[in-house]
């Protein structure tokens, strides 16, 4: 089953944040993910994003850990019992997510341009629809502005269209994506906005939040819930 459309082919400007960083600085991916193992190894709080996903979804959920880097998020997941899938662009990192998360299972691939850039097993792995997709770690601030949308219909796409499915999308402001831009995008690309935090502690989000956490629905599930209730009445 192919869950996801196949691209148009069009090029993406060259300028993804993270792709833009490793260009000028090959060890950047090797610093990042040994300051994550520092700050485990100093007993440091690194589960927030996670423990907010884990009680959205029911056990044994099929989860995808979109922009997953070193596997921390879906990692934990995994040893909660869920089926993790997780997919970056950078290969230090799925290396890195291999060793210290082998319970998950961590695939080299662009958002921005899937499903081409994935290889026979991711395909197979993503064949499926996904409970829950969870995006942290301001991954989303490191989209290239072509390839948001791209990246935001095929997470869509790869959710399943049930009422108890959810995409959990999180970053920070000043990464040069509006949060209002950034949900206007997500309705344009086939979600609806169920909750709006400005935390991994579910903290209410207004105006003035500096961080944001956005739990996304399929509208095609909202509509089809919305059908279902007119028949019954």
């Amino acid at each position: 089953m192919n869950l996801l459309a196949e691209s148009s082919g069009c090029p993406l400007p060259d300028h993804n944040t993270w792709r833009s960083m490793i260009a000028r600085d090959p060890e950047h991916s090797v610093r990042y993910a040994q300051r994550w193992r520092d700050l485990d190894r100093e007993g440091k709080d690194l589960d927030g994003e996670a423990r907010l996903v884990d009680a959205l979804a029911d056990r044994s959920s099929r989860i995808l850990d979109a922009g997953c880097g070193t596997g921390r998020t879906g990692g934990y997941l995994a040893t909660r019992g869920h089926t993790v899938i997780g997919l970056d662009l950078d290969e230090y990192l799925i290396d890195v997510a291999r060793e210290d998360f082998p319970n998950g299972r961590w695939h080299v691939a662009d958002l921005e341009q899937l499903p081409a850039s994935l290889s026979a097993q991711a395909r197979l792995d993503l064949s499926e629809p996904f409970d829950l997709i969870v995006s942290a770690g301001n991954v989303m601030g490191f989209l290239s502005k072509n390839g948001r949308h791209p990246a935001l219909t095929s997470l869509c796409q790869l959710l399943a269209p049930q009422a108890h499915s959810r995409a959990i999308i999180g970053f920070g402001a000043g990464r040069g994506w509006d949060f209002r831009d950034f949900l206007t995008d997500a309705r344009a690309c086939g979600f609806d906005i169920e909750q709006l935090f400005s935390s991994w502690q579910a903290h209410p989000f207004n105006e003035d939040s500096d961080f944001l956490v956005a739990v996304l629905t399929r509208s095609d599930q909202s509509a089809a819930a919305k059908c279902q209730n007119s028949s019954a009445g």
